[in-house]
């Protein structure tokens, strides 16, 4: 007797077919025609409007704990993952107090985790200019990959690494065949650009110009090139980059990029000044360029998009002076990625299965998660039936995140989750997080 059986709609390969997934020991069994009779333990039918989806993988979030959970924390941040349908996240190694920078902070990282997560859980380690000559070890202890910055991370732990050190780092890398994560932003550009202070969101996006973006993905690609490190552009908001990372692929340089909803669904016009809950690094930029994205996306160009989820307290945000220069930079959004995708997407025609494809199958294959990203036998049974049509307002404070500060707030969007199941168990029921925290901590397996 199987554990589950899940009848009703199914996405799989893009395309939705009327199936019974069969769910054994937390995995996916077999998906049956419809009509299959399963002996299950548990049988569970979508309801009419409801469709099955693989669980989305979230590969850029800053969770923060130790060090600043009063900015997020494993458990705020993976019941927020767990009600919008992301059952596994990959946490960045910064803003945490220490950083993830070598195999004693990622033993306190996972201490700190321990018991207290909704949703699976991998970690990034850091390369920063004191790492450097050590990311092996951290790499044989089940990190997913090196995360490094081009210039100032917004806190003082995290350092970036000059162009000798990247290119230090990208030959250590490759050495043991792992991935770099970047933060491409070129420091000599944003030091040329416009100073900003103030309200003015048109002063901030002048401040980081595309051509900062721009300048530092193409230093990398030539580093990547040389070295033959695999490398990926975090965050990407500017399309005019677009032909770099084309060429590059072309030439063989093994290149990923993944981009973010507030990118996608957000616009430079649309941004009031002294809004500073808009405010993230880089930049939301203007609408043709939003589109140029989505262009990108329909085409292959980009491989997943992911939230970057980078909250902090109220205060941070500098919401009372409305001052973008003193402003923290971070969208929170890990709650609400499937509905933001899902609306616009339907919006341009696009359909759910192709959305599913950017956030769960992509990242999954990003991040090596062989286990994730499909309802595949033999895969990790992380399921979502969600409701295509049906539609909510944005309400901050029935977010799960610590702190209620979202550039949505107010917004109608389309598509609700209702139940979550993590490897078989129902960790979200009719929208309501179970409370008990069932995730597991996951590492890179290298053989």
């Amino acid at each position: 007797m199987a554990d589950l059986a899940i009848t009703g709609p199914v996405l799989r390969d893009g395309r939705l077919e009327e199936a019974v997934v069969v769910v054994d020991g937390g995995r996916i069994s077999a998906v049956e025609p419809a009509g299959t009779h399963v002996d299950a333990a548990e049988r569970v039918r979508l309801a009419a409007d409801e469709v099955l989806l693989p669980g989305l993988v979230d590969t850029h979030v800053h969770v923060n704990e130790p060090g600043r959970t009063e900015w997020e924390g494993f458990a705020s941040a993976t019941r927020a993952a767990a009600a919008g349908g992301v059952t596994t996240l990959v946490d960045m190694p910064l803003n945490s107090i220490p950083p993830t920078v070598d195999p004693a902070a990622l033993e306190t990282k996972r201490r700190a985790a321990e018991g207290r997560c909704h949703v699976d859980v991998g970690f990034w380690g850091g390369a920063v200019p004191s790492s450097l000559g050590r990311l092996r070890a951290l790499a044989d202890e089940g990190v997913f990959g090196f995360k490094c910055f081009l210039v100032d991370s917004g806190v003082p732990e995290f350092a970036p690494l000059d162009r000798a050190q990247l290119d230090r780092a990208l030959a250590e890398v490759a050495s043991f065949d792992g991935l770099m994560v970047v933060h491409a932003e070129d420091p000599d550009v944003l030091a040329d650009a416009p100073a900003c202070a103030g309200p003015s969101y048109a002063g901030f996006v002048g401040s980081r110009p595309r051509e900062a973006e721009d300048a530092a993905i193409s230093g990398l690609l030539d580093l990547a090139r040389e070295n033959g490190t695999r490398v990926h552009v975090l965050h990407l908001s500017s399309a005019s980059a677009l032909p770099l990372l084309a060429k590059a692929r072309a030439d063989g340089v093994r290149v990923t990029v993944e981009t973010c909803p507030h990118y996608l669904t957000l616009s430079a016009e649309e941004v009031p000044d002294g809004h500073t809950e808009f405010k993230c690094c880089p930049p939301i930029r203007d609408a043709a360029n939003r589109d140029a994205l989505w262009r990108a996306l329909v085409d292959g160009a980009i491989d997943a998009v992911v939230s970057d989820h980078s909250p902090s307290t109220v205060d941070l945000k500098r919401l009372d002076t409305g001052d973008f220069g003193s402003a923290w930079g971070g969208v929170a959004s890990l709650q609400l990625g499937l509905p933001l995708m899902w609306t616009a997407a339907r919006e341009r025609g696009i359909g759910l299965g192709q959305v599913v494809a950017w956030m769960s199958t992509g990242p999954a294959a990003l991040a090596g998660l062989d286990a994730k990203g499909a309802i595949e036998p033999g895969r990790d049974a992380d399921l979502v039936a969600f409701a295509p049509d049906a539609s909510f307002v944005v309400d901050p404070g029935r977010l799960h995140h610590r702190n209620p500060v979202t550039p949505y707030a107010g917004r109608t969007l389309t598509g609700a989750v209702r139940d979550v199941w993590l490897t078989g168990r129902r960790i979200v029921a009719g929208g309501s997080v179970a409370p008990d925290p069932l995730g597991r901590l996951i590492r890179k397996d290298r053989r």
